[in-house]
């Protein structure tokens, strides 16, 4: 497996302590965590790093295609080291966003959007998670 150095490297980015320190948190969670989240959990275990070093990297990682940035929650950008096709549910009860892969969801006709050229989509569910209890609504 490729090391987190090593990745830094091969997309042109020079792996300083900080850029080191953002990328072990960001690069490897589950989460699609804010900036200002980011900056939590990397300043608990680098407490000198700046907000703004962690803002420059973050959006240096998205530049470089590490990460997308994604304006899916409220009021937020998050970021998701997941760079390939999928899609996310928000759970709304939890604020929790979850990949979905990308064939579990089918969306037709985009192409056919007459006067569109489509680059990307993504599909964004809402909704919140079954309890083992609750009963199938029909």
């Amino acid at each position: 497996m490729q090391s987190l150095t090593e990745r830094l490297r091969e997309h042109g980015i020079q792996p300083s302590a900080q850029r080191m320190a953002v990328a072990e948190y960001v690069l490897v969670t589950d989460e699609h965590p804010s900036a200002d989240l980011v900056w939590k959990r990397v300043a608990a275990k680098f407490p000198y790093i700046s907000r703004a070093t962690v803002y420059n990297t973050l959006n240096l990682f998205v530049e470089k295609g590490l990460l997308r940035a994604l304006s899916i929650a409220e009021e937020s950008v998050v970021f998701d080291p997941n760079v390939g096709r999928h899609h996310h549910f928000i759970d709304e009860e939890t604020g929790e966003i979850h990949d979905i892969a990308w064939d579990k969801v089918q969306v037709c006709n985009v192409e056919g959007l007459r006067g569109f050229v489509i680059s990307d989509y993504q599909v964004v569910i809402r909704g919140k998670r079954k309890r083992r209890n609750e009963k199938k609504e029909n």
